[in-house]
């Protein structure tokens, strides 16, 4: 199980040179998000001498500054490498950065598919300054096939899945398990990508891992979380009706034998993104995923938790009550709207009440 750095002790400062917005650098807005006490600043040129908050609407009085050299006056502990650029590869130009961190003493973290901690120049200068170089995305070696183990734990386990990619998974995920745990739930969130993974400090990213063995991670990520909590939410990864990544759907699906589903949609999407893949309706879907649970174990979608970011409240509104209407769920935006709905649901399967 990938568990090196825990981000929550450590001073972060965020690299997203030249791509610092709310899509361009998820990882980045995802630590402003969630750990805003530790990110000490932000590391983009483009928009130096802003406030975070005035890029990303979040993360008020965390200052954007143009260079690692700028943001050392804040004392960081770790360098965070906040963007995914195409292929997931380190760009050549960020070489010189990542330098200047190790030399600083700077630990690394990065969800890159190009693991730093194997480059071999980056590897002996970390060795030389005492500096670790967490690649999240690194999965743990020997992760077996799944063997159904998942469905024999105490734990009760719920599965986010969704319409599409970057609909709301981790998030949804992240926002029900701290909502659980002020209820009094001994909840825990289980990352399966490399921002949760960076958030909560343990997890295996899923697209990592060899095909025949991703189910088996899944299986695995449940087993760890089932020993010291009794509920668990797992994040999910894609989409069953995605052309590039359904696999790692179906894989999470069942690997973690959810005993129910949230279902994550973004009400403004008509299309898979960066395709021309029509999205069927919420029925069809939310239909598909129980099918597809059915056979091993079945599992039924609870509620809907909602992306709403691009429309206004009112609109949010509208559509949290159509989708309401259309399913007979409960469904919210959990960040508008809080996570009580949700909440509410999961505690229903989790009791039995």
């Amino acid at each position: 199980m990938v568990k090196q750095l825990q981000p929550k002790s450590h001073k972060i400062a965020i690299l997203a040179e030249g791509s610092f917005g709310i899509l361009e650098s998820k990882t980045a807005t995802v630590l402003v998000r969630y750990l805003p006490e530790n990110v000490v600043a932000v590391i983009d040129s483009e928009n130096a001498g802003r406030d975070t908050s005035e890029v990303i609407e979040i993360g008020k009085g965390i200052p954007i500054v143009g260079t690692l050299t700028e943001a050392m006056r804040f004392n960081p502990t770790l360098l965070a490498i906040g963007i995914a650029p195409p292929g997931g590869e380190l760009p050549q130009a960020w070489r010189a950065t990542l330098h200047e961190a190790i030399h600083n003493r700077l630990h690394i973290m990065s969800g890159l598919h190009q693991f730093l901690s194997e480059d071999p120049e980056l590897s002996k200068m970390a060795d030389a300054h005492d500096v670790v170089l967490w690649d999240a995305r690194k999965p743990p070696a020997n992760l077996p096939v799944a063997t159904c183990k998942a469905a024999d734990v105490d734990a009760t386990v719920i599965l986010t899945v969704g319409s599409d990619c970057r609909v709301g998974k981790m998030l949804s995920g992240i926002e029900v398990t701290n909502a659980l745990r002020v209820h009094g739930v001994n909840a825990e969130f289980c990352p399966t990508g490399q921002n949760g993974i960076m958030v909560w400090g343990w997890g295996i990213a899923i697209d990592a891992v060899v095909s025949d063995f991703t189910a088996g991670a899944a299986e695995e990520i449940v087993l760890e979380g089932a020993k010291n909590h009794e509920l668990l939410i797992v994040e999910g990864q894609g989409s069953l009706v995605h052309p590039g990544y359904s696999g790692v759907t179906l894989s999470l699906l069942h690997g973690s034998l959810p005993d129910a589903m949230i279902f994550c949609h973004q009400p403004s999407r008509d299309t898979v993104a960066r395709y021309t893949v029509p999205l069927p309706s919420l029925t069809e879907m939310i239909a598909q995923y129980e099918a597809m649970a059915a056979p091993i174990k079945p599992a039924k979608v609870i509620g809907l938790a909602l992306n709403c970011f691009d429309l206004s409240d009112a609109e949010a509104r509208e559509a949290v009550q159509q989708a309401e209407a259309e399913t007979g769920l409960p469904a919210t935006d959990v960040v508008r709207f809080g996570a009580d709905k949700l909440v509410d649901a999961v505690q229903k399967i989790h009791t039995g009440k």
